[in-house]
This record gives C-alpha cells, sequence and structure tokens, in this order.
C-alpha cells in the first residue's frame, strides 16, 4: 500500500521558492532544504527530483506568479501608457525597499548565477525576459493606437529597453544601498515614451 504524502506539496515549493530567492541554489544544500521545508531527504526526492528539478520548479512557480500580476497590470482596459509607467516604478520602488535588495528578483538572480552554464536555467530566464517583452510591447502597442504613444516611437524598441532597465534596476536594487540611483535612472528611461 502506498502511503500519503505527510505535508503539502504546493506548501513545500513555497517554501522551497523562498530559500532558493534569498540563497540562491548553490548557496542552498540538500541538507538547508531538509531543515527548512521540514520534511526528509527521500521525500524531496520523490516528490520534486533532484535539487536542481526543485530549482527549477520553483523558478516557473515565481515566474507564473510574476506573470499573472504583470499581464493584470498591463492589460487593464483604459490608458495603457500609465500602466506601463506604473509597472516601471513599482520596480523601481521594490528594488529599494529593504526585502527586495536583499532577495533582488528570482529570474534576475538566476540568470546571474545559473544561464550561463546551465541550459535549463537559461531558457526559462529567456522565456521569462520574452514574456515580459511581449507584455510591455503589446502594451505599448495599445497605446500607440490609442495615441498616447507618439507614432515615430517604436514600441518593440522601447519594449526591449524597458526589459533590460528592469533587470538592471532589479541588479542594481539588490546592490546599492542608494534607492535614489534606480527611481532616477527609471525616472529617466520613462522620459522616452512622452
Amino acid at each position: 500500500m502506498a502511503r500519503t504524502k505527510e505535508f503539502d506539496p504546493d506548501a513545500a515549493l513555497q517554501s522551497a521558492l523562498d530559500l532558493f530567492w534569498r540563497r540562491g541554489y548553490e548557496a542552498t544544500s540538500v541538507s538547508d532544504l531538509v531543515e527548512h521545508l521540514g520534511i526528509g531527504r527521500a521525500s524531496i526526492y520523490a516528490t520534486f527530483g533532484s535539487k536542481h528539478d526543485l530549482y527549477l520548479k520553483a523558478l516557473d512557480r515565481y515566474a507564473e506568479s510574476r506573470d499573472l500580476m504583470l499581464l493584470a497590470e498591463l492589460s487593464r482596459p483604459g490608458p495603457a501608457l500609465p500602466a506601463v509607467r506604473a509597472v516601471v516604478r513599482r520596480f523601481a520602488a521594490e528594488a529599494g525597499a529593504p526585502q527586495e535588495r536583499l532577495n533582488g528578483c528570482f529570474v534576475t538572480n538566476t540568470a546571474a548565477e545559473l544561464a550561463s552554464h546551465d541550459a535549463a536555467a537559461a531558457r526559462r530566464v529567456e522565456a521569462g525576459w520574452d514574456r515580459l517583452e511581449t507584455l510591455l510591447h503589446s502594451a505599448l502597442v495599445r497605446a500607440q493606437g490609442q495615441g498616447e504613444l507618439a507614432p515615430d516611437r517604436d514600441p518593440r524598441a522601447l519594449s526591449r529597453m524597458l526589459l533590460v532597465l528592469l533587470q538592471g534596476v532589479r541588479i542594481v536594487g539588490k546592490a546599492c544601498g542608494d534607492p535614489a540611483r534606480v527611481r532616477d535612472a527609471a525616472e529617466q528611461a520613462l522620459t522616452l515614451l512622452e
């Protein structure tokens, strides 16, 4: 007879996400996961696979929740440009917030730590960036169609610039103690949308 799980896999995945996000992949051992999740090594392997598999599942969960939030923010009916500005300002504000400074962005952290030598992680990072760029591009196209963005502006190039800015904001925000640095950069970038 198969044993029933004595833990909630969904809660364990969220707990693993929190630990990986805070410490990174390399600095988190399986022993750390066992202690943090409060479940045995065999249960981790049986439920999630290897440490690497668990990390990728945690990254997928993070990206999914982030993407849903961004989709909601950038696809609201009405003017689109204020929504784009709000997203950029939110990223800058979060980058300067104490807890966000400690953790940064899980996707950005993965890009810095693993993407250069881990193909599965690199694919997820690239997919996350593609989704963010697509959401920004769609909002900018809509803004242009509604007359909010000048017709001579290139929504694709602007969405790529904002993607790079937002990822840079996450990195600089994590390492810098001066929130004005990222806030000023974000505001300067937003002038390109006028």
